[in-house]
């Protein structure tokens, strides 16, 4: 299937979204909320789909909101990205805690929206020269795309207050030392080491994997009580099935285990 705005391509049950507007530094516009909610569903449906890296074509990871398209709506704006947003959001929560991980491969700036669509990664890699800026304030905006749930787990409040307040541009390094991110690599590595990522969880205990991010989703807004009764069923749950048998008896063989993704 083709897309406009996006590239979509399976292969070693990895799944590979790259955002495919360079030219106009991979904004967010109607169109690719559309798309990038159709290929979430599509990776979260299909079983065949173990893990998921997010990436972009050209300088830019995301530069964000499509401004000069949401300012040509004129009197519809608010609805045009009312109707953005409806699908952008399921898109990102799907990610967020579908089976499948996520590695985001950032190359060159996230910012605005490209900033919660970097953070839909359960693992990010950025290149070195990668760039991160909330930027929504300096254009008179309030943030969307998960940016304040995510970004205060993430780096804390203060932190993440003074970012969004401030618009403050941060590096890939910088990011990586507060917590933003996962790790930083070469420019001319970021795709490798994405691929590396990915094809590692796409031979991992997926079902394990799953139910491991949502109860991380969960953690900070659950007492202990309620989180421990989640994770008594998390693994009750994953202990019989095919890959949490598989791994204990390859542990207590010295073996490495063959997992299915059941």
């Amino acid at each position: 299937m083709s897309y406009q705005t996006l590239l979509f391509e399976k292969k070693d049950r990895v799944a590979k979204i790259t955002l495919n507007r360079p030219d106009e530094g991979n904004t967010v516009t109607l169109g690719f909320a559309q798309e990038f909610n159709e290929v979430a569903k599509l990776c979260a449906s299909d079983r065949t789909v173990r893990a998921v890296i997010i990436t972009a074509r050209g300088k830019m990871f995301c530069a964000g909101g499509d401004l000069a398209d949401f300012s040509s709506q004129g009197d519809n704006l608010g609805n045009y990205i009312g109707q953005a947003t409806a699908l952008l959001h399921p898109a990102i929560a799907r990610f967020h805690r579908m089976d499948s991980p996520v590695v985001t491969a950032v190359n060159g700036v996230a910012a605005g929206g490209g900033l919660g669509l970097a953070m839909t990664g359960d693992i990010i890699v950025a290149a070195a020269s990668a760039k991160f800026v909330v930027a929504y304030t300096a254009a008179g905006l309030s943030p969307d795309a998960s940016t304040t749930y995510m970004l205060p787990r993430l780096i804390g409040l203060r932190r993440a207050q003074e970012l969004i307040l401030t618009n403050r541009r941060i590096t890939a390094e910088e990011a990586r030392t507060i917590g933003l991110i996962t790790e930083v690599v070469a420019d001319d590595e970021l795709s490798t080491r994405a691929e590396e990522l990915a094809l590692g969880f796409a031979v991992g205990a997926t079902k394990a994997y799953g139910i491991t991010k949502r109860l991380l989703a969960d953690s900070l807004s659950t007492c202990m009580e309620a989180q421990m009764d989640k994770e008594a069923r998390g693994i009750v749950e994953s202990a019989p099935s095919h890959d949490g048998r598989e791994g204990m008896n390859a542990f207590l063989n010295k073996r490495k285990p063959e997992f299915t993704g059941e």
